[in-house]
């Protein structure tokens, strides 16, 4: 499959859709997923156009995993877990639903259960509040 140009992690790399942003460098951003599978689900994509893992360069992937490495520490703080959970799919058969590639930071709690991947928006407001928690911890 070709990297589709108009997906919505690319829509929102070109600033044509929103996103609550949490961190942003040369080669990465940082966001809050709308469809999260716990409160402080985070994203981080690179700003390169791939698929998947595959498809990545290797630059950009060092750059991933360095921004998952700042963020996940302040998730992880914002949102006072005992885990997080790092996790990224390549291909449909592994449950990837936006095909640019993406990493996802989920707080992970014992004893509560990880909602359904990409199936209930997220209140937006709640989001924005979210995305303040990180950058805080951030700092």
């Amino acid at each position: 499959m070709a990297y589709d140009q108009n997906n919505i992690f690319a829509k929102i790399l070109r600033g044509e859709a929103p996103c609550f942003k949490v961190f942003e460098d040369d080669m990465t951003l940082s966001f809050m997923d709308v469809m999260p599978q716990a409160e402080g689900h985070t994203l981080v994509i690179p700003k390169y156009p791939a698929e998947n893992i595959f498809d990545l360069d290797p630059e950009y992937a060092a750059a991933m995993a360095k921004t998952v490495r700042r963020i996940a520490p302040a998730v992880r703080k914002a949102f006072d877990v005992p885990g997080i959970l790092v996790a990224q799919l390549n291909g449909s058969a592994a449950g990837q639903t936006v095909f640019h590639i993406h990493t996802h930071i989920i707080p992970r709690t014992d004893g509560i259960d990880l909602k359904f991947h990409a199936r209930e928006m997220a209140d937006f407001k709640q989001l924005e509040k979210h995305a303040g928690m990180v950058k805080a911890a951030l700092q």
